[in-house]
């Protein structure tokens, strides 16, 4: 018996039915509506399943073969796909009756674990839910979780805690996301924010840009006025160990504390002044290069090489640990800035005293630049106006050595 054809499929539109093999059948009405049908005997009697409307994306030749495959080896087994199929549609509607959000987001930072390569920000994931949304609804089973239980969680901290609460409704939604695709959830995503949620509040990068307005920085990330940075250098350029050599790079480069903990020499390449971390190690995800001003390349020229690792931890050739830049800070008498408010204090000043160029100053901040579409036509990632850029604030922060 001649197999069909994906051709033969979608241009046929005589009423009938035609074969395939392996029970798998096309039937066509006289209406044009093309549906698939699984043949099969068991015991002695002719039974046939339908598989569902042609579709030639969602439903084609050859997934319907598949799953005509898949019922031909149940047959094989003595079992009626039939049943088997409605007794499998009973059970995933006492799963969907029974699983909590809890249970879910369990199984979905399980799943999530291998696709994560930095363990902290991959447990922070798991322990954002714990704090604001297990309480809320957890044992909630997942079926039943509504916007209304989503803005519970998110009202009391949108604009309190803006960074939070973004982070919040995207777990929320990928818990949510995984329960529609493994078959937990038949109802829509309550935390999806295009179209739904973001007509219920405002975007958090305006509230974020709204609480500097109010009080000069970002509240949750105290950035040292640009004006003090200076003599701040200074004093770090007299402390010894690892923690104020990673602190004066993080403030010559504006980078987030975890690509300087994590930086390799490998990725140095000082002769061309540039720096190529790993998408690995960057928020984003994309590999970036950082233009390295003259301060930095002497800066890393003088670290004393001991592990693969730049700066280190003791005696172990082990990463820097997250908190040793923090204790810098303190051990100096800080009070007035975090290690990540150094970026901050890197854009005032590029805004405030130069006529640099802002969007290059976003670059150097590893942030995206422009709209989808703005960026899909920039490929470029202005290295060369960067080196110019860092090298004037670089200046200016050595300026009172």
């Amino acid at each position: 018996m001649s197999k069909l054809t994906a051709l033969e499929v979608e241009k046929q539109q005589s009423p009938g039915r035609y074969a395939d093999g392996n029970g798998l059948y096309l039937e066509v009405t006289k209406a044009g509506t093309k549906t698939w049908l699984f043949r099969y005997q068991l015991n002695g009697k002719r039974t046939q399943l339908g598989l569902g409307s042609y579709n030639k994306k969602t439903n084609s030749l050859a997934q319907a073969r598949r799953a005509a495959l898949d019922k031909k080896l149940l047959v094989a087994q003595g079992i009626h796909p039939k049943a088997h199929e409605e007794r499998s549609n009973q059970e995933l509607h006492e799963q969907r009756s029974t699983m909590t959000f809890e249970q879910c987001a369990e199984e979905w930072f399980a799943n999530m674990q291998p696709r994560w390569s930095n363990k902290k920000h991959a447990q922070q994931n798991f322990n954002t839910l714990q704090t604001y949304v297990f309480p809320h609804f957890g044992k909630l089973p997942i079926e039943e979780v509504s916007q209304g239980n989503v803005r519970d969680v998110l009202d009391p901290i949108w604009y309190e805690k803006p960074e939070t609460a973004s982070r919040v409704r995207s777990r929320i939604d990928r818990v949510c996301g995984y329960a529609i695709a493994n078959g937990y959830r038949s109802h829509p995503n309550p935390a999806v924010w295009r179209g739904h949620l973001d007509q219920i509040y405002p975007p958090t990068e305006k509230i974020k840009a709204k609480n500097r307005q109010l009080f000069g920085q970002s509240r949750h990330h105290k950035a040292m006025p640009h004006t003090e940075v200076p003599a701040f250098y200074t004093q770090l350029t007299k402390m010894n160990g690892s923690g104020p050599l990673a602190l004066r790079l993080c403030i010559l480069t504006a980078l987030r504390s975890y690509p300087i903990r994590m930086a390799r020499w490998e990725h140095l390449d000082l002769e061309r002044k540039v720096w190529n971390i790993p998408g690995l190690l960057m928020k984003g995800g994309e590999d970036f290069r950082v233009a390295l001003s003259e301060a930095a390349v002497q800066l890393l020229s003088e670290v004393p090489r001991v592990s693969d690792y730049i700066f280190v931890s003791g005696n172990q050739g082990r990463p820097l640990s997250e908190g040793a830049m923090l204790a810098v800070l303190k051990i100096s008498g800080t009070t007035n800035a975090t290690v990540h408010g150094f970026r901050s204090s890197f854009r005032d000043y590029v805004g405030e005293e130069t006529d640099l160029s802002e969007r290059i100053a976003e670059y150097a901040l590893a942030h995206s630049v422009g709209s989808a579409t703005e960026r899909a036509y920039a490929r470029g990632d202005m290295l060369e106006k960067r080196f110019f850029m860092m090298n004037i604030w670089a200046n200016y922060v050595t300026s009172e050595i």
